[in-house]
């Protein structure tokens, strides 16, 4: 007799997908009439830049680009991306063999690992991280091994504390720098590091350069800045935060030929592309990128330097990110995430993320998104100030 649908075990496995259970707590207490600050998922509240837009609307008028786009993505997509990506970083990628156009950088996340691992093969992930890296790998069949992103390493892995079984069995590593949620940055000898433990131990890196334009000090390099980077790793860049385009799905991976054809074989299989005006007018944002991303970058720098002052004058020792726009907040008084969270919102009616969702070693820690203009940031403060913590 049938039982009635049950879940495959691959789903079982995983944790709630925490973004989804913090927009049904916050959806609630709006429901309710509560004035909420939502801090907690980060998307831009700014419009796409006007350029953007009259790019979209001028290439959604050609009938040509109602059809099925381009499994490899439109030619003048991939060569707007090897212009920027010379300019931006001085690498050099071939648009025709290096460069893979991404329904925006999540999805090529999490089609990477159907690429690169089979079944009881080892993923090494961050811990914290953004949930994808460790549920594309179990999809996948892989084991996970969680390397933890602690303060004194500036929330970079320590390499030389990962078991040498662990580098021999790998077969990825996952990478997210500048770091969500840590705000945490790597530079070019970290890279190098990882380059030489890839190259030696035969495994792929898949470094999420999402936030790589959303930095105020010092420009992030890229991954494939190291000699002999394009072997073993493949990087993933995102419009989204860069251009305040995070619902037109439009991104772009970088990397060695045999990387690239290999995720655009599991793409071929599971997608049909990006609209192609959708592509036109990313090749628009990045053409127009030292126009356009310069006065984004200062917004968020502006309210980071606002935020940040506003939680130090009510006590909370909290840290600038380096990048990014999310603040890593450690919770004050030994609170839980959970906990504070908790009362934040039911007391403050303030929406942030709580750390434990992005890693079990991150449960002392709260995320806050700079995606509220500065008042609603600074009232936000005085809301929690108010609070016996």
């Amino acid at each position: 007799m049938a039982t009635g649908f049950v879940k495959s075990e691959r789903l079982r496995k995983l944790p709630p997908y925490l973004f989804a259970e913090i927009d049904k707590k916050k959806k609630a207490a709006i429901a309710a009439g509560r004035d909420v600050i939502n801090l907690g998922v980060g998307d831009p509240d700014r419009p796409t830049p006007k350029p953007i837009i009259e790019s979209l609307k001028r290439h959604a008028e050609n009938p040509a680009f109602h059809q099925y786009a381009l499994d490899q993505g439109s030619p003048e997509l991939r060569r707007s991306i090897a212009t920027f990506c010379k300019a931006r970083y001085g690498v050099d990628v071939d648009p025709d063999s290096e460069i893979l156009p991404l329904i925006g950088s999540k999805e090529g996340i999490a089609h990477l690992p159907l690429a690169v691992l089979n079944p009881g093969d080892l993923s090494l992930v961050p811990d914290p991280c953004y949930p994808v890296y460790r549920s594309s790998s179990m999809f996948a069949g892989a084991d996970v091994r969680m390397m933890p992103l602690e303060p004194a390493h500036g929330f970079r892995p320590d390499l030389a504390a990962i078991p040498e079984t662990d580098y021999a069995r790998a077969r990825l590593m996952f990478l997210n720098y500048p770091n969500n949620p840590t705000g945490g940055v790597a530079d070019l000898a970290f890279f190098q590091d990882v380059v030489a433990r890839a190259r030696a131990s035969g495994f792929v890196v898949a470094q999420d350069a999402a936030y790589n334009e959303m930095y105020f000090g010092d420009p992030p390099p890229s991954i494939l800045e190291v000699a002999g980077a394009k072997e073993v790793a493949i990087e993933f860049h995102s419009l989204s935060k860069t251009f305040n385009m995070t619902g037109w799905r439009v991104g772009f991976a970088i990397g060695g030929a045999s990387l690239i054809a290999a995720l655009g074989q599991v793409k071929a299989n599971t997608d049909s592309g990006i609209f192609t005006a959708i592509q036109h007018a990313g090749k628009t944002a990045l053409d127009e990128y030292q126009t356009l991303a310069p006065s984004i970058r200062a917004l968020y720098r502006e309210r980071r330097d606002a935020f940040v002052d506003a939680l130090r004058r009510i006590g909370w020792e909290v840290s600038p990110p380096g990048a990014t726009f999310y603040v890593w907040i450690p919770c004050p008084r030994g609170y839980r995430s959970t906990e504070l969270c908790g009362r934040l919102l039911d007391e403050a009616d303030v929406v942030v993320t709580p750390g434990i969702g992005f890693g079990q070693t991150a449960d002392g820690y709260i995320r806050a998104a700079l995606t509220v203009e500065t008042p609603r940031l600074l009232e936000a403060v005085e809301r929690i100030g108010r609070l016996a913590l």
